[in-house]
């Protein structure tokens, strides 16, 4: 998935020579923790603020000369929209950032947050629908997940997706997401061919 069909696109942003007071109004009026900081023309990044750092700023720079250009981090990390959405992912993680600017050609095209990544992760995960799963911990061998994946099915399981750890040397646990069903059948059929299973939920 690229980042472009999970970013916001065309995002609000603010200009460098806006104040910080300013910059806490809008997004308190958008209801947003971060902000791109655009040039007054062209809307060619200059740099990107959050609102905790504007908020420890804010009495600073009642009582002093600090201003926004202080305050936004100069050189953010940033994405393409055409960059996979694992790339993103890692960056957050990373770094421990709430999220980035996304631009092309140093022009602002979206911005997209951990938020935006999280949401990706529980649709295509399937953790908010309907769904049964099974885990079972699979040999680290080609021949031993297909067997595994064909018990479930011969039981009647259909799979939504899979997902899997590591649980150290040649065995990984398997998550499998499946259509609502009765696992205790699967669970009993994978059991009686030597897997493991960690947990099944209906």
């Amino acid at each position: 998935m690229k980042i472009s069909a999970l970013m916001v696109p065309n995002p609000i942003t603010i200009t460098e020579k806006a104040s910080i007071s300013e910059a806490i109004e809008l997004m308190k009026l958008n209801s947003i923790r971060h902000l791109p900081v655009v040039s007054e023309r062209g809307n060619t990044l200059k740099g990107f603020v959050t609102l905790a750092d504007l908020k420890q700023g804010l009495i600073p720079s009642m009582v002093g000369d600090l201003s926004l250009q202080d305050l936004m981090i100069k050189n953010p990390i940033t994405v393409d929209p055409d960059d996979d959405i694992e790339r993103a992912a890692q960056l957050i993680y990373k770094y421990k950032i709430g999220g980035m600017p996304v631009i092309k050609s140093n022009v602002v095209v979206g911005i997209i947050t951990e938020s935006d990544i999280l949401r990706a992760f529980i649709d295509m995960m399937g953790i908010l629908s309907a769904s049964s799963r099974i885990d079972v911990v699979i040999q680290d061998s080609p021949d031993a997940f297909k067997k595994a994946l064909q018990i479930i099915h011969d039981q009647g399981g259909e799979i939504i997706n899979v997902g899997q750890t590591t649980q150290g040397g040649r065995k990984r646990v398997f998550y499998f997401r499946l259509t609502p069903c009765k696992t205790s059948i699967i669970k009993t059929a994978l059991e009686k061919n030597g897997f493991q299973v960690v947990d099944a939920m209906d």
